[in-house]
């Protein structure tokens, strides 16, 4: 480091004349306020140990599902592969029932008639549009329900989970039937 010199005459005449407006300051001393230190999401950070301890607890109810709230289903013995994928489209829809319209008991006969000639015609894989219970009493699904407890109680139905978006969201099921008899 290089000793300081002092500043020449001429240095000195125009600092004078650069500072020559200006007003000496009032007070001697300046107090300068250290910023204040970062907020701690104190709140946040217990709602996400809530969850990430909810998360970790088994919830009986989500035995039955797989990927959250989407119902799905797969006969016990089967790879829960086909589940998998099924449910990432990995099948080709072959043929639609739409429940639109109907109540409780032509429904049931609507799919009991459907499932038995989509096994027939060797469909294995079918979309079942139950609605979104936007019409119904209440706005509640009432199919969306029994089609559910049907297809597990139908033999040809091996799995069935949501239909994505596209193909009917919470209105619709996939469900995978067994290959047809030889």
């Amino acid at each position: 480091m290089t000793p300081r010199r002092a500043p020449s005459e001429e240095e000195r005449a125009l600092f004078r004349q650069a500072v020559s407006g200006a007003e000496p300051l009032k007070h001697d001393k300046v107090h300068h306020e250290p910023p204040l230190p970062p907020a701690v999401p104190r709140q946040r950070r217990r709602d996400e140990s809530a969850a990430l301890a909810a998360s970790l607890q088994p919830d009986p109810l989500d035995l039955a599902l797989e990927g959250g709230d989407e119902p799905s289903w797969l006969r016990p013995g089967l790879a829960r592969g086909v589940l998998r994928d099924l449910r990432r489209g990995r099948w080709v829809v072959q043929a639609e029932l739409d429940l639109h319209g109907a109540n409780r008991d032509e429904a049931r006969e609507l799919l009991a008639a459907f499932l038995a000639s989509s096994l027939r015609r060797g469909q294995r894989c079918v979309r079942i549009i139950h609605g979104k219970g936007l019409g119904s009493p209440g706005r509640e699904p009432v199919l969306k329900g029994l089609v559910r407890g049907w297809l597990t109680r139908r033999g040809e139905v091996l799995a069935y989970c949501q239909a994505r978006a596209a193909e009917g969201g919470s209105g619709a099921l996939l469900a995978l039937l067994k290959s047809p008899p030889a």
